[in-house]
């Protein structure tokens, strides 16, 4: 998907009377009549952008708008990439998960967490369980205490029903906390690439 970049208003399009007006030098002119501007723009064979509207006056650059519009755009698109979607992974356990399976489960959360992406644990009960939701916070308590150096707890224990849930978040220096580098990361990205396609 194409990113958006806001287009500004150039040459006689720019309806203030007045602008304050930065040269294709980037130097400093001050405060001129738009008709100035816009004489100026022309001589140097360029045009004339409002690049803050919002200012008092508004401020106005002496520009190529087509290579500025195509390098705004540039940064956008590059602005896009490197934002990272958190996602929200479930990982289920019952209230009398062993240790095997508990450990396999608490380490796929790590390896989530270490993406920088949220997670949510549940303990479902099944039929004469329910009577023993302790044990459902049990587990719960030990997740805490076994993640506490690289978690924070965004939701405590909800009960509904027959599942209690909990919802958790890497904490912010996670990455210098287990000591992980940038290519570290796109390993364990691309790793978890090929475990989708093979799924």
């Amino acid at each position: 998907m194409k990113a958006v970049v806001p287009k500004e208003r150039i040459n006689e399009d720019i309806t203030a009377s007045e602008v304050r007006l930065i040269d294709k030098d980037n130097k400093q002119i001050g405060v001129v009549s738009i008709q100035q501007a816009l004489r100026l723009a022309e001589e140097v064979d360029l045009d004339l952008v409002e690049v803050s509207p919002n200012a008092e006056p508004p401020v106005c650059r002496i520009i190529d708008f087509s290579k500025y519009y195509y390098q705004k755009e540039r940064k956008s698109r590059e602005a896009k990439k490197k934002q990272h979607i958190v996602l929200l992974k479930e990982i289920k356990f019952g209230p009398n998960t062993d240790d095997h399976d508990y450990n396999f489960k608490k380490n796929n959360a790590i390896r989530f967490l270490k993406q920088h992406n949220k997670v949510k644990f549940t303990v479902r009960f099944k039929g004469r369980q329910i009577a023993h939701k302790e044990l459902g916070y049990d587990v719960l308590d030990r997740l805490v205490k076994d993640l506490q150096e690289i978690v924070d707890i965004d939701s405590k224990p909800i009960a509904e029903k027959n599942l209690l849930s909990m919802v958790v978040s890497p904490k912010k220096d996670i990455d210098k906390i287990l000591g992980i580098t940038k290519q570290d990361q796109v390993e364990e990205t691309e790793n978890n690439g090929r475990n989708d396609a093979e799924d």
